[in-house]
């Protein structure tokens, strides 16, 4: 995982949830959550033009308010996350992004110019996730053909419950027959399963600094192509656990729902889904990362920026790394 902050700063990188998003208020036709990520990418991506035209100062300021208004958004999601995912990490996460944004943009209101590439990395980022997310043509074939390939994974394993329209309204539920299961339960495919959040951080790093094309594209096709491949094997375990109760042990269905709020035909799943996959996620994000820094030790200049806003301490990557020459030539040599 790049860092937590560029976690947050885009979406969720696992899923595959029981329950809808919440229904929140509307602006302009659409969800008023939705409308607070658009302006913060939208400035973010006017503060970079105004870089480019040599306005440095008002782009600082821009993205500063930009960074705001982006940890604002996270917040907003905390109740989802919390009630509807019940998901710790997702949870914590959030709480996390409004400090966090909010001291980058102060970082970059008082002269941290360096941030405008994290900033452009964000940017990038927003604009992979944002229309999966809010373009309705976009989201329907992310998920029904996450779902198809989830089905097919499944059935490799000697498992073949069709698909069915889930109450989201895709066709992405697998239709186990409840009396042949332990939990009575099953799963369908939402955006966050589609892996579309884990691409849209590599992608927007990746995008965001100057390589040449060649090793760019190669650190695209590598970092996708994994993520697709792990989230599939993912949504296949999680959708396979939730109805067959791999983890209703007596002992956790206990813990679940005194503790933690479960439902007790519900404790396989979110066992399943928000510890073990999600903690797996962030170690395979981080093995990810490294990959991706070997082939592109670019993406190290923003990840500096990153370690600084969550330590306070300036970090050399490159240096660490033997990798100066290319902060010193900025990526132009061919590798």
């Amino acid at each position: 995982m790049p860092s937590a902050l560029a976690t947050a700063g885009v979406g969720s990188a696992v899923g595959l949830e029981s329950a809808d998003a919440l229904l929140a208020p509307t602006v302009l036709g659409m969800r008023s959550t939705d409308a607070l990520a658009w302006i913060a990418i939208g400035a973010f991506f006017l503060a970079l033009v105004l870089q480019w035209r040599g306005a440095i100062d008002p782009a600082r300021y821009l993205a500063a308010a930009a960074w705001v208004v982006f940890g604002v958004f996270w917040l907003t999601m905390v109740p989802y996350y919390y009630y509807d995912v019940q998901s710790p990490i997702e949870t914590l996460l959030a709480l996390a992004a409004l400090p966090l944004c909010t001291y980058t943009g102060y970082l970059l209101y008082r002269g941290r110019e360096s941030l405008l590439l994290l900033s452009k990395a964000v940017a990038c980022m927003g604009l992979i996730y944002l229309p999966a997310e809010t373009i309705p043509f976009v989201r329907t074939w992310l998920i029904e053909t996450t779902a198809a390939q989830t089905h097919y994974g499944m059935e490799l394993l000697g498992y073949s419950p069709g698909l069915e329209v889930g109450s989201n309204g895709y066709e992405s539920k697998f239709a186990f027959d409840p009396n042949e299961t332990v939990t009575g339960r099953t799963t369908y495919i939402v955006l966050a399963c589609t892996g579309i959040g884990s691409m849209a951080i590599f992608g927007g790093l990746i995008a965001a600094v100057k390589a040449p094309i060649r090793r760019k594209l190669t650190a695209f096709a590598l970092s996708i192509g994994i993520i697709w491949f792990l989230n599939l094997v993912r949504n296949v375990f999680i959708g396979l656990a939730s109805p067959w109760g791999w983890f209703q042990q007596d002992r956790l269905v206990w813990f679940m729902t005194t503790y933690m709020g479960a439902e007790a035909n519900r404790v396989s799943f979110l066992v399943a889904h928000n510890y073990v996959a999600q903690s797996l996620s962030i170690v395979a994000l981080v093995g990810i990362t490294y990959l991706v820094v070997k082939i592109l030790p670019e993406v190290l200049a923003p990840l500096e920026d990153v370690l600084f806003i969550l330590t306070g301490t300036e970090y050399d990557l490159f240096e660490a790394l033997g990798k100066e020459e290319v902060r010193a030539d900025g990526g132009s040599s061919e590798q």
